[in-house]
């Protein structure tokens, strides 16, 4: 058990209202059944933010629930950290906005982190560092995207993955909750292409004359939209993820067998289980819960957390080993011991 220097205190998360079913997707794409979407993905249903609910609306929710679940008093937190790659603006900071919106204390710093799949780990270890350094004591942590904004409505592919929502999670030092154990990070920016939004940015503006292409799925995009290689994604995945569990587990002494439950970026069921496979995870021991929201990018972590403790998957005494990984490329892990 290490020294519980940053603790996870409380988990929270909020969807937006709106709903895409698959079987909303099979009247859009006869060729593509509601089972047939199952199979490939594992989600039925992913929950869509309206024309205008933004990144900070949905943080704003996750917050709120997680004070009044847990009561929790804005007034502790003594800075926020809101991981999105779908901010409101360029400029100011959605965490800024985020910070207002709550009532923090004037005290309270606020910054965004661009960061994906591996965002909530990414998140969790600069809180870690902050709380370590004696900097604060109380770290709001949230991840929030609109994703659903970055996809050309004939891109049946990304559509069927991607969902929209919010998690929030409180980390102390007061030693309640879950430890964080020893963090593993890594980076390969040579595949940064094969998960982009190209345009709208300042190297690339948006534009409204761009081609449109099709991929060897059929799958429409441009570049104003968002790009997923999914060959590519899925063999730096295969790669990377077996590496950076054994990593997780040298840098906190402990054999995999230890390890009571595993939750990985809910990225889809078929990549979940073949990573299960290939890794030799008992499938009692490798949680799964993306099937009515769908891929929610910085938040499938907590968000599956939230709820293995709900189902009682999670128990006093656990030591879950969480493992983000993805755009960038980027990928990061730890070890929880609850």
């Amino acid at each position: 058990m290490p020294v519980d220097i940053a603790t996870i205190s409380a988990v929270a998360y909020y969807f937006p209202s709106g709903e895409l079913t698959n079987e909303h997707l099979n009247v859009e794409f006869p060729e593509w059944s509601v089972e047939k979407i199952m199979a490939k993905v594992g989600v039925s249903n992913r929950r869509i933010a309206a024309q205008d609910e933004f990144a900070s609306d949905l943080a704003v929710k996750a917050a709120q629930k997680l004070f009044a679940d847990n009561n929790v008093d804005p007034v502790i937190i003594d800075y926020l950290i809101v991981c999105t790659q779908s901010p409101d603006y360029f400029l100011p900071a959605t965490a800024c906005i985020v910070h207002q919106q709550l009532h923090l204390p004037a005290k309270a710093g606020a910054i965004d982190i661009n960061q994906g799949c591996s965002g909530f780990v990414y998140g969790l270890g600069l809180a870690k560092g902050m709380i370590a350094a004696g900097d604060a004591t109380n770290v709001l942590l949230i991840t929030a995207d609109t994703y659903s904004k970055f996809l050309h409505p004939l891109d049946k592919g990304n559509r069927s993955i991607f969902g929209d929502a919010a998690a929030a999670t409180l980390v102390s030092s007061n030693g309640a909750g879950a430890a964080v154990g020893k963090m593993i990070f890594g980076t390969d920016g040579s595949g940064a292409s094969n998960l982009i939004v190209k345009n709208g940015a300042m190297r690339s503006p948006k534009s409204a004359d761009v081609d449109l292409h099709t991929d060897e799925n059929g799958n429409f995009y441009n570049d104003n939209y968002l790009f997923m290689n999914g060959a590519e994604v899925f063999n730096f995945t295969l790669e990377s993820v077996p590496s950076l569990v054994r990593q997780i587990l040298e840098k906190n002494n402990l054999m995999q067998d230890e390890i009571d439950v595993f939750i990985f970026h809910q990225a889809n069921k078929f990549m979940l289980e073949y990573l299960r496979k290939k890794i030799k995870i008992p499938v009692e021991k490798f949680f799964i819960w993306m099937e009515t929201c769908g891929n929610t990018v910085s938040s499938t972590i907590p968000i599956a957390i939230y709820q293995a403790i709900k189902n009682n998957n999670i128990k006093k005494g656990h030591k879950v080993l969480i493992a983000g990984f993805g755009v960038g490329y980027s990928w990061g892990g730890t070890v929880l011991y609850f």
